[in-house]
């Protein structure tokens, strides 16, 4: 079994060094090259391979919401505790840097950022002026200068408008949120309605009146809008609706029910994020599941790369989802 002094030999440096080294110890100063020829060493030798993990410095984790939206959206809190969460299991030293802390609050040495959130162009560029290292979660913003990790939307879309078909549905309806442009302070399509409209267009059967959004992604305006949409339509609302995000979708059930309206007998509903509460409203929403975790996971494993591997080429990687039926949706009856 291979031994401290062997790396330490191998290696060309003291065994108090080596042993120091790869135990982390936060007090120790040596170079970076020494720190990484040590963990070179040890790696070739198979000296406890499954327990040395470099430490890695510096790492700002922009988590570019505001405490409204992240009460409002659970998809982007669980994202935030599991980047802490997998981050110090991979030896990462991290700091959280929130959008009330300004872009200039992210110090000039940092090793490299992860990002969730809406960023300006001003702030890319202030972002690429400290780094290059860089992975962004649930968004591409940059595509030619930083990695992202993201869900399909377009397949995901798709997947629910196929989903309703395939049971009989030709009179859908979408309901989402819009995205906030940081560059124009406005509000512009979000990419789910986008995808949306062009595929029911493709499929023939668009109905610009079955078509709602609104700002934000919570249960308060998936209620607001759902009630609108009742109120508008009356007996001609859709027989099934593809709704944006699971919040928005309990907001929606909500009015639903409200109105004496049946699900999905009546009504089928389909959603995306399958958040923990899906599984407990009446009746438990039909919805894609997105692992949050896997997300997080290949982010953390990109931007390793990046600073470890000193990978140059950018990544966007897209992850697909399964559809987790429940009592929302069945075939159309009538």
């Amino acid at each position: 079994m291979t031994k401290i002094k062997d790396v330490a030999e191998a290696a060309g440096f003291s065994i108090s060094t080596v042993s120091r080294v790869l135990n982390n110890d936060p007090n120790l100063t040596v170079p970076q090259e020494t720190r990484e020829k040590i963990y070179m060493v040890a790696e070739r030798l198979n000296y406890r391979k499954k327990t040395v993990k470099q430490l890695v410095k510096n790492i700002a984790f922009l988590y570019w919401l505001t405490d409204k939206e992240e009460l409002e959206d659970v998809y982007f809190k669980s994202m935030r505790l599991e980047i802490e969460k997998l981050a110090e299991a991979a030896n990462v030293e991290l700091t959280t840097y929130k959008i009330s802390n300004g872009i200039e609050a992210i110090p000039e040495n940092i090793e490299g950022f992860l990002a969730v959130g809406t960023f300006s162009d001003k702030e890319l560029a202030h972002l690429r002026s400290i780094t290059s290292n860089g992975v962004f979660l649930d968004t591409t913003p940059d595509p030619y200068h930083f990695d992202s990790v993201r869900p399909d939307l377009v397949q995901i879309t798709k997947k629910a408008i196929d989903y309703h078909m395939e049971r009989g549905h030709k009179s859908i309806g979408f309901i989402g949120g819009t995205y906030h442009n940081p560059n124009t302070d406005e509000e512009d399509m979000d990419l789910r309605e986008e995808t949306f409209r062009s595929y029911m267009q493709e499929k023939g059967l668009l109905q610009d009146e079955y078509v709602f959004s609104r700002r934000g992604f919570s249960v308060d305006n998936g209620y607001h809008i759902m009630t609108n949409a009742i109120e508008k339509l009356g007996d001609q609302l859709p027989t099934a609706f593809f709704i944006a995000a699971d919040p928005i979708a309990v907001g929606c059930l909500q009015a639903l029910n409200e109105k004496g309206i049946a699900i999905p007998n009546r009504v089928s509903v389909i959603s995306i994020n399958n958040i923990s509460v899906a599984k407990y409203v009446s009746p438990p929403l039909t919805t894609f599941h997105i692992d949050t975790r896997e997300i997080c996971k290949n982010a953390l494993i990109l931007l390793l790369e990046r600073i470890q591997e000193k990978r140059k080429y950018v990544k966007t990687l897209y992850l697909g989802s399964e559809l987790i039926v429940r009592k929302s949706t069945n075939e159309i009856a009538y």
